[in-house]
């Protein structure tokens, strides 16, 4: 199970959503990204593969609408969670990844948002996403990220974030 995906399943059961529709988008939206690592190929060549393989419309758009530049609008609960979660899930885990049982029990909002301001930690991670997704989906964004740090302690032992004893000593 990966991040993203425990972020967006946990919000679908909030909303009484389609978790398994949820789940799957976030599992499948950056499949192609391997194949496809420079923009604006992904997700947009990824969407054909996904097509042809009889992925539903409803999962392909809320995919491509996670970019910017496709020009799918965020007009569905799903896809402004998936556009809401993806980065800051990334982000939790290398959170979690500087503690030092490597876990995300250990992992607060506090040093979360200090963390968002320190812009050579995870750099690779768009600040703006975070707090653009968190606006977009109506919801505080100390509320968001405390959501989905909750969201992966209740999968922690699944994303490989519970933490290790010998880290910890």
């Amino acid at each position: 199970m990966l991040a993203v995906e425990t972020c967006v399943a946990a919000y679908a059961r909030k909303a009484g959503a389609d978790e398994s529709t949820w789940g799957m988008a976030a599992l499948l939206h950056d499949f192609d990204w391997e194949i496809h690592p420079n923009l604006p190929d992904h997700p947009t060549k990824g969407q054909a593969i996904l097509a042809g393989r009889g992925v539903s419309e409803e999962i392909q758009l809320a995919i491509l609408s996670h970019a910017d530049f496709t020009g799918v609008p965020r007009d569905s609960p799903l896809r402004k969670t998936l556009f809401a979660c993806d980065e800051l899930a990334g982000f939790l885990t290398a959170c979690s990844y500087v503690k030092p049982s490597r876990s995300i029990h250990e992992v607060e909002l506090r040093s979360v948002k200090k963390k968002l301001k320190d812009k050579a930690f995870a750099r690779a991670v768009n600040r703006d996403d975070i707090v653009n997704g968190a606006a977009e989906l109506g919801v505080d964004l100390d509320e968001h990220i405390e959501f989905c740090i909750r969201a992966m302690q209740a999968n922690a032992e699944a994303l490989g974030l519970a933490g290790t004893a010998a880290a910890a000593s």
